[in-house]
């Protein structure tokens, strides 16, 4: 009886050096993750991801000085807050102020922000070298946007999060926001 290995070196092209696997030789190397994937088909439709509190979904809001929410994504939960902020920001007219917590704190997006006239009152990070001036007293206004989330977390469905789909949960977000603020 030849061995798998024996076989493939021989079934193999001329120039080709080293073990490769491919999705048929599964059967020679027993049980173990799939060859093909990283993640489960449609998780990444799905935007849940795991943190620390488990499997969970990020809302990224933007609101206006009234506190009505005017732009918002859907990320999984272990994503970085920083990664959608640009993308975010970026379709909407420039601010006089964008006013943000720590986990926005970045060189890269205090650029964007200057570079459009917007002043940045974002909390310098613990761990950051070079510390960025910062407004206390503008800061305070950010109330606006825990008080939009607890509005519309007073909606059950997008509090516990029923759907599946990111795109579902992100059509219940725009539902309940036309309903809270724009009706």
């Amino acid at each position: 009886m030849v061995p798998a290995r024996a076989l493939a070196a021989a079934v193999r092209g001329p120039g080709e050096i080293g073990w490769q696997r491919h999705a048929n030789d599964r059967q020679h190397d027993g049980q173990g993750p799939s060859l093909c994937r990283r993640w489960k088909r449609g998780a990444l439709a799905q935007a849940i991801g795991r943190s620390r509190g488990g499997r969970t979904t990020k809302i990224h809001a933007v609101v206006d000085y009234l506190g009505r929410l005017i732009a918002f994504e859907i990320t999984p939960g272990q994503l970085g807050d920083v990664r959608v902020a640009e993308a975010l920001l970026a379709p909407l007219p420039a601010a006089r102020l964008c006013i943000a917590d720590t986990a926005y704190d970045s060189d890269a997006l205090r650029c964007f922000l200057t570079e459009r006239g917007t002043q940045p009152v974002i909390p310098n990070n613990p761990t950051r070298k070079r510390f960025h001036p910062f407004n206390a007293d503008a800061y305070k206004q950010r109330n606006l946007i825990e008080r939009m989330f607890c509005r519309l977390k007073d909606w059950r469905r997008i509090a516990t999060r029923y759907d599946k789909l990111a795109a579902n949960f992100a059509a219940a977000v725009a539902i309940a926001t036309i309903v809270l603020w724009w009706t």
